[in-house]
């Protein structure tokens, strides 16, 4: 019973003093200026004043806040230049698309664009060809490419020349090199070809007098073996008659 009436005795003072505390005012200034690259945000003043009187005494308390919060947008990079994207839309169209961009701190750059794939083209051109029956069309279309001439004609199967084919176009492309899709590579080859058949019968040659000096050098060798021999043969001969006609004198005495 005592602890009900403590609880209510407080509630009553508690309930007294707020009816005489005065409100909290607050002066609440917001001011926003914005210019080119500086943002200045949050100015303002906030005051708060209470005032207690209790058993005859008043109590005044006032607190001031100020706060200001300023922002300098002009060292933040600009966004970066995205690339466009590009698509060819279609699997029967021959292209791609290319895109790039480069940016800086001040200023970015972006574009792109379709590039025809002229491969794919000349592959596309000679299926057709060959759905209607076209082979030699559907040949000369591929060797248009630098590398399928140059491997059909590694293969000993030139490409078509004029309606030609085999031997007879073979006979044309040497006749007008310049016409060759490869020309360049064409005589790059032909240049190596020269080099090392020169090299090689350069090297032919010289075995060749080398060989010669040698069977040259042997066949001296052996005329003047058998020329020594020649001459110890004759000498022995001449020893052999001097011997048998030239004898040894006999003294015949007289008496």
């Amino acid at each position: 019973m005592k602890f009900l009436l403590k609880i209510i005795a407080l509630l009553t003072v508690l309930i007294i003093v707020s009816m005489w505390a005065k409100p909290v005012l607050a002066d609440d200034t917001n001011t926003q200026t914005n210019t080119s690259g500086s943002n200045t945000n949050i100015t303002g003043g906030y005051e708060s004043t209470t005032t207690n009187n209790n058993d005859g005494q008043t109590n005044t308390t006032t607190s001031t806040s100020t706060t200001t919060n300023s922002t300098n947008g002009a060292g933040i990079p600009p966004p970066s230049a995205n690339s466009p994207s590009y698509s060819s839309m279609s699997q029967d169209v021959c292209s791609m698309g290319v895109s790039g961009s480069i940016s800086s701190g001040v200023i970015g750059f972006s574009g792109g664009k379709h590039v025809v794939d002229e491969n794919c083209e000349r592959i596309k051109l000679a299926k057709v060809l060959q759905d209607f029956g076209m082979k030699v069309a559907s040949v000369a279309v591929l060797c248009q490419d630098a590398r399928v001439h140059a491997a059909m004609q590694s293969a000993g199967t030139p490409c078509p020349f004029n309606g030609k084919i085999g031997a007879e176009a073979q006979a044309l492309w040497d006749k007008y090199p310049e016409l060759r899709p490869d020309y360049e590579e064409h005589l790059a080859k032909l240049e190596v070809i020269e080099r090392v058949d020169a090299e090689l019968l350069a090297q032919q040659l010289k075995e060749a007098e080398e060989e010669a000096a040698r069977v040259a050098a042997e066949k001296a060798r052996q005329a003047e073996m058998e020329a020594r021999i020649a001459a110890e043969e004759e000498a022995k001969l001449n020893e052999e008659v001097i011997i048998h006609v030239d004898p040894e004198p006999v003294i015949i005495h007289r008496d």
